[in-house]
């Protein structure tokens, strides 16, 4: 049997009165996800469990099948994963966006998607700045990067994600919480010492925004995640240009995948991810496909980019592992978001979303529509969305 999942990220939103009161998911042209619901069955599950922020760092954890309840510790341990750091039993990761500081508020949580070419340099200037005994960086892709501190008390404090925030001021959002006065003033020092840089100065001249100051957030400790292979029995891997998930799949013994192209954004090589998972699985039994163009369109307010992105997802990367699968004897397809990322917002909100799925052994309702008021109407409704996979897989003792 060959298991593929395939996440667009951020898909689900809410009707839209410019769409006649369709979300963009319904107004998006999706027949091999609407193909999937209706050769086999289209349902609606949780994957932010009550009292935790929605995010992709929860909701991916839910999806592979680990209780965020019981696992999560917060998003920078998982980037730092990726990266090849190992964190001690005092240090805590934060994840350190490069972000647009403008009269004071924050204009823009990416920095213009900054070039990983110029942040690598950047994050350099910081680390050379303020990296010290205790505090270290370490660059990661485009705008999202990493700082580690020895302090592991700083683990609760309460910091805010920059894309909740945009056009908000600074002041408002700063860390809270004993010990936020050191995340603070690293933040401020990093805004005094990036807003002079030539890549900076060269950035606004050509009327782009610079990445003048750092914003440290979404900190935790490592976590301990029993392997992947012991819990289901399979192994395989992960496509993603996300370094958290990429973190995620390392964690848990998965390969997580290198593809050349695959960016995170609106610019992705959609065809390069779907051709990596078919090499994927050729040798394994799972592949997990992320695609993140359809969350950042949603973070952008960007309703034509949205459409755009689930109809690309669609057609190169869920066309194509259907295909690509139709060749083998028993196989399973499960297509779904991870969380809403609704337009109107411009950030992620804990919505239950719709999933569809089909294959070898499977029932079917003949839905015939993947969206998410079809999923409301289903008689499929998970509320634990860490259980979906285990359905998926066809073991109910593995949902556990």
């Amino acid at each position: 049997m060959k298991y593929a999942i395939l996440v667009g990220d951020g898909m689900a939103d809410y009707p839209l009165e410019e769409l006649g009161g369709r979300t963009p998911l319904e107004a998006a042209r999706t027949p091999n996800m609407d193909e999937i619901a209706g050769l086999g069955q289209l349902g609606r599950a949780a994957m932010i469990p009550a009292g935790l922020a929605p995010g992709s760092d929860v909701a991916m954890l839910s999806i592979l099948g680990y209780d965020p309840r019981a696992y999560y510790t917060g998003r920078g341990p998982l980037e730092a994963a990726k990266l090849g750091i190992d964190l001690g039993p005092d240090e805590v990761a934060f994840r350190c966006n490069l972000i647009t500081v403008e009269d004071g508020r924050i204009a823009d949580y990416s920095a213009g998607h900054i070039s990983s070419s110029e942040a690598e340099e950047l994050i350099g200037f910081v680390r050379q700045r303020l990296g010290r005994d205790g505090v270290r960086f370490y660059c990661g892709v485009s705008y999202r990067h990493i700082c580690v501190i020895g302090d592991a008390g700083l683990a609760g404090v309460d910091c805010t994600p920059p894309h909740d925030v945009i056009g908000e001021p600074v002041e408002r959002h700063l860390p809270r919480g004993d010990g936020a006065e050191r995340l603070i003033q690293l933040m401020e020092q990093s805004h005094q010492a990036l807003q002079g840089h030539p890549i900076n100065q060269a950035r606004m001249a050509q009327g782009r925004h610079p990445a003048n100051m750092i914003w440290l957030w979404g900190q935790g400790q490592s976590p301990s995640l029993p392997a992947f292979s012991e819990r289901f029995g399979i192994g395989g891997g992960v496509i993603s240009a996300v370094d958290l998930i990429k973190g995620l799949a390392k964690l848990i013994g998965l390969d997580a995948i290198e593809v050349p192209g695959a960016t995170g954004y609106y610019d992705t090589d959609y065809q390069a991810k779907a051709a990596y998972a078919a090499k994927c699985l050729d040798e394994k039994a799972f592949v997990l496909v992320h695609v993140e163009a359809a969350d950042e369109a949603g973070h952008n307010g960007d309703l034509g980019e949205k459409i755009s992105a689930i109809e690309r997802f669609d057609q190169f990367v869920v066309g194509a592992i259907k295909d690509r699968l139709g060749q083998e004897a028993a196989y399973r397809i499960m297509v779904l978001p991870d969380h809403a990322t609704p337009l109107r917002l411009r950030t992620h909100t804990d919505d239950w979303v719709p999933f569809a799925w089909c294959g070898h052994g499977m029932s079917t309702d003949a839905s015939g529509v993947f969206s998410e008021r079809e999923a409301a109407r289903s008689s499929l409704q998970v509320a634990e969305g860490h259980r979906l996979i285990g359905m998926f897989i066809g073991d109910d003792r593995l949902s556990r």
